[in-house]
């Protein structure tokens, strides 16, 4: 039993198992049951120079996509046949059809049911000609290319006929119109969000302190992944690349009974450990 806080500061209890391994994913998934799993969501390394503490981001192109390959076979074992695997992964503004190379890798294994673009930096001009820039992204120097501001979450099924809560992770109508005038609303103001999510990064003042690790997801993102498949249906989530355990918090806040991760850098699961027992 994990004690957390809700949005108010209330004290709540719920049962929560996670299951954290200092383990390689790909020998540590061989070891789980077959179709055991409702929902994953992961980022893997991304291939392109991160410097992490114990994992070479550097290599071969053929072998990272053959090694990419290996764990997401295991993850097709393990997930049940209404499961959902919500992949995040980047790209270099130098090397910008690596996602979608991995996704056609997967072809035999899963279906694409949904292409997400996450968002992580946005500039809008509204009616009154007022421009205004929300998020935050690493600016790049170049002659060639724009800034990178936002990633892919792919959302693989077996199936492809999984269905979804939509509304989970729905937003109100600009229109309210909509609301009468459209039958499906059933009086509601509320439609699907649609497949652009905006999704800052936290402002933080330590890298150290606050976001010990080179690359990781908004916890929000995971959440929104987790409610997207629908939360009542995730009995055990998994996570492949642990990190520092974004994906576990997201779990435990949205409910989820069962978590399993594997990380291979013995600090970052240290880290993931302590914030869940926070």
């Amino acid at each position: 039993m994990v004690r957390i806080k809700d949005p108010i500061g209330q004290e709540l209890f719920r049962f929560f198992s996670h299951d954290l391994r200092h383990e390689d994913c790909v020998a540590g998934m061989a070891q789980l049951p077959n179709e055991c799993v409702d929902v994953a969501v992961t980022s893997p390394p991304y291939n392109l120079g991160i410097k992490y503490r114990k994992y070479s981001d550097k290599e071969n192109r053929k072998s990272y996509i053959e090694w990419c390959r290996k764990w997401a076979t295991e993850v097709a074992r393990a997930l049940k046949g209404q499961g959902s695997l919500f992949l995040n992964i980047g790209s270099a503004p130098s090397s910008p059809m690596l996602p979608h190379e991995i996704a056609l890798q997967f072809r035999d294994l899963f279906i694409l049911q949904n292409v997400v673009h996450w968002i992580k930096a946005i500039t809008i001009e509204d009616k009154k000609g007022d421009v205004r820039s929300y998020g935050h992204f690493k600016p790049i120097s170049s002659k060639r290319f724009v800034n990178d501001c936002h990633e892919y979450i792919f959302h693989f099924t077996k199936t492809g006929r999984v269905e979804l809560d939509r509304l989970a992770v729905g937003v109100p109508y600009q229109d309210k119109s909509n609301i009468s005038r459209w039958s499906h609303t059933r009086g509601s103001d509320l439609r699907c969000r649609g497949n652009t999510w905006f999704i800052p990064y936290e402002t933080i003042q330590s890298r150290a302190k606050e976001r010990p690790h080179p690359a990781t997801f908004p916890v929000q993102l995971a959440e929104w992944c987790i409610k997207l498949h629908g939360v009542s249906r995730v009995h055990t989530m998994l996570d492949p690349f642990l990190g520092i355990g974004n994906s576990a918090v997201a779990a435990q806040r949205c409910g989820v009974k069962q978590f399993i991760g594997f990380e291979i850098d013995e600090t970052y699961l240290a880290e993931a450990r302590r914030r869940l027992l926070l």
